[in-house]
Formats: C-alpha cells, sequence, structure tokens
C-alpha cells in the first residue's frame, strides 16, 4: 500500500510537473483589429517574436473591435488571456482600478528602451504613478480628403473655419457633400466634436470636461455645438450616418458622393482598399475656429496589456518588452501606417505619416480622444448625445442637460 501510495505521489508529481512545464511556455494573446493592415501588423510581430523565442508557444485570436469593446471585461474576469490590446488613459482606468490588469511598472524600470525611448508616451501608460501596458502605435487625426476633387473645383486646404465653411459651400454647389461619416458605433462624432472643441475652447477645456470640472451646459461647449450646428444645417453630413460603420463611410469618399473625413490615420488603409491612390487623397489639420487658442491634436495610442489572472505573466512581459524594440516598431507602423511611440524608431517616409508626425510632433497638447479621455459611462453617454445633436440639432438642451445629470452621477 506504501509502495503505491509513493508511486502515486510521484505520479501526481511527475504530472504537475509537466503541466507547469507545458504551461510556462504557453501564452496567449487576444488581438482587437482584424482589418488587413493592423492583422498583417500584428502577425508579422508575433512571427518575429516567435523567431527570438522559440520556446514560446503562442495562440492568438484576433476579435472585432467593437466586441472587444464589449467583451473584454468579461473574459478579464473569467478565462483571462496572458495580454490583450486595450486603450490606455481613462480607458484602462476601470480595469486598473479594479485590479483586473497587471501593474508592470517592474519592467518599465528594468527595460532600458522603455526607460529612454519612451518617454513622450509614458504618462498615458500611467495611473497611480504605475504603468499598466506597452504601447505599439499612435497616430495623428485630421482631416483626410480628395485632393481631386479640391483641385477640379479649386479649393485650396481650408486653414480657418471660415475657408472651411466656403470649402463646404462651394462642394454642396457641385454636388458633393463635404464630409463623410459612419456613426453606427458612435466614437467617430466623439472625433468631430473633439476638434471643435480643442479649436474652440483649446486644450485645456477639453481636458476639463472630460476630467468633469466643467459642464457640457457651460457656454464654452454650447459655442462648441454651435460650430458643428453650423455644418449639419447646411447639409454638411452624408445622410443616414447613424446606419454606418466608420469603413461603411468609406464608400461615400471613394465614390466621390463626399469630399472629405475627420478621421484616424488608421483609415489610410481602408481608402486603398476602396481603390483610391495617393495621388486622390491628402491630409489637412484641423482648421483654427478661435484665433490664438494653442493647436492641440488628437493623437490616440494603442496598446498591450497584461491582465491580472493571466497564467503566463513572465513570458507576456517577455513579449511586451519585444514589442517595444525599435525595430520592431518600426516596422510594425510602417505596415498599418502610423507612428511608433519609440522615439528611436524609424518613421515611414508615406506622405501621410511624415504629415502625421509634423503634426503631433508641433501640437500644443495630444488629447486621446473622448472615448479614452473620459471615463466609459460619461463617454458612451456623450457620444449617443452627440449623435443625436447630429441627427437633429434642435435637441441641443435636451442633450446637454441629460448630459449634465449623467455627469453628476459619474464623477461623484
Amino acid at each position: 500500500m506504501i509502495k503505491s501510495l509513493i508511486r502515486a505521489t510521484a505520479t501526481a508529481g511527475f504530472a504537475a510537473m509537466m503541466a507547469t512545464t507545458a504551461f510556462a511556455g504557453d501564452l496567449k494573446i487576444i488581438f482587437d483589429d482584424p482589418n488587413p493592415g493592423p492583422k498583417k501588423g500584428f502577425e508579422a510581430a508575433v512571427e518575429a517574436f516567435k523567431k527570438a523565442h522559440p520556446e514560446v508557444n503562442v495562440t492568438v485570436s484576433i476579435n472585432d473591435r467593437e466586441a472587444h469593446k464589449t467583451a473584454i471585461r468579461n473574459f478579464l474576469s473569467a478565462d483571462a488571456p496572458d495580454i490583450t490590446s486595450w486603450y490606455p488613459g481613462n480607458r484602462m482606468a476601470p480595469f486598473t482600478d479594479s485590479g483586473l490588469m497587471t501593474d508592470i511598472s517592474d519592467l518599465w524600470a528594468s527595460d532600458e528602451n522603455l526607460k529612454s525611448n519612451f518617454e513622450a508616451i509614458k504618462p498615458t501608460m500611467t495611473r497611480d504613478g504605475k504603468q499598466w501596458g506597452v504601447p505599439y502605435s499612435y497616430y495623428q487625426w485630421g482631416i483626410y480628403y480628395r485632393k481631386d476633387i479640391f483641385d477640379k473645383l479649386s479649393i485650396a486646404e481650408p486653414k480657418t473655419w471660415d475657408e472651411l465653411i466656403a470649402a463646404s459651400k462651394k462642394l454642396k454647389e457641385n454636388g458633393v457633400t463635404p464630409f463623410t461619416i459612419g456613426t453606427k458605433f458612435l466614437w467617430t462624432a466623439a472625433g468631430v466634436f473633439d476638434y471643435l472643441n480643442l479649436r474652440t475652447n483649446g486644450y485645456d477645456v477639453h481636458n476639463d470636461l472630460t476630467a468633469g470640472k466643467i459642464k457640457y451646459s457651460d457656454p464654452r461647449i454650447r459655442a462648441t455645438f454651435a460650430k458643428w450646428k453650423e455644418l449639419v444645417d447646411m447639409g454638411g453630413f452624408v445622410k443616414n450616418h447613424a446606419t454606418m460603420s466608420w469603413q461603411d463611410a468609406i464608400a461615400p469618399f471613394a465614390k466621390g458622393d463626399a469630399a472629405m473625413y475627420v478621421m484616424g490615420n488608421f483609415s489610410v488603409d481602408g481608402y486603398k482598399n476602396a481603390g483610391l491612390t495617393y495621388d486622390q487623397i491628402d491630409f489637412f489639420q484641423f482648421p483654427e475656429i478661435t484665433p490664438g487658442v494653442p493647436r492641440a491634436e488628437e493623437a490616440p495610442a494603442d496598446a498591450f496589456f497584461i491582465p491580472a489572472k493571466a497564467k503566463n505573466k513572465e513570458d507576456a512581459k517577455k513579449f511586451l518588452s519585444f514589442i517595444a524594440r525599435p525595430e520592431i516598431q518600426s516596422q510594425w507602423n510602417e505596415t498599418i501606417g502610423q507612428l511608433p511611440p519609440n522615439s528611436k524608431a524609424t518613421v515611414s517616409d508615406d506622405k501621410f505619416i511624415q504629415e502625421g508626425f509634423q503634426t503631433v510632433s508641433t501640437a500644443a497638447g495630444l488629447a486621446q480622444f473622448f472615448d479614452r479621455d473620459a471615463p466609459a459611462a460619461m463617454a458612451k453617454a456623450g457620444m449617443e448625445g452627440f449623435q443625436q445633436f447630429m441627427n437633429d440639432p434642435s435637441k441641443l438642451d435636451e442633450i446637454l442637460a441629460r448630459l449634465d445629470k449623467v455627469q453628476t452621477e459619474v464623477y461623484k
């Protein structure tokens, strides 16, 4: 009996040891962008990591971005991967504050590359003095436009609000809707709001609003909506935008039915996939509205995080350290047409990347985007309000009153 017990104990111990050994080399990653360019960039980085670390068995899942936003809290709480893509700033706060993400300050302190080459973007990865993820890319927003249409109608890139309105009127006179947009998933409307607010009131007011320090009914925010109403009232946006995703909204842009798109640089891949050439599209910074207001820009970052319930944090940190390398970030961002956060990385000579680099490197401030700068509950209510306003500007007072009420609850 004793021999049997010894054999059973030994067998159980060996099985546990083998399970631990096999487990240590398994790394599960969830990524949130199945679009061709981002998927290609991510998969190339994973393949490079596997070659550098053949001892690690990497498995990946690629989710639709909107589905990922819905599912993340559930899988972080239950069957968590070892690494997940997510967003810095306030969007990571609910998960860091509730203990669902891993504090990786030790990695930032020990990895010379992270210590030396990520100073500019480190604040957005920091909360309560701790670092929670590693960014692999960031990108500018602005106005992408059909250069061929502008050239045909002798329209120059608008530098001021009055010039933008004049350009929009000329487009309308020639049967072209000024702006395409798809607000089905709401966040695209937030991009328009942010730029109108940044240009009307400036970076500090944007931050005070998203931090709950000023009301949505504040006269300064009403002034932002007044500018927005000018565009809505003149038919400045495509019809039925509430039924379209941002990808759907590329179609009228590609067909020449609309001439401008307030969007992030990740969209360039979509324009190319829709058949547009680089000669047909170009980019300009959102025009000045209030003279003298320092130019701030939207420049959201994308990052990877280690869930608190990850089973293989050691290899997860190896992956985060690996994707922070300048050569990896250079190649990844060249593939996806975005900017590498690593200051030692090479910036692509792609014209949109160069324009984006010039845009963000000369900005007075960088916003992370409304649905990242504001807490999730406020962002959701705010974006619903933005979409409603675009559909019916007469509801503004009702919308602002509702947002003030939500703000009071969210920022208690």
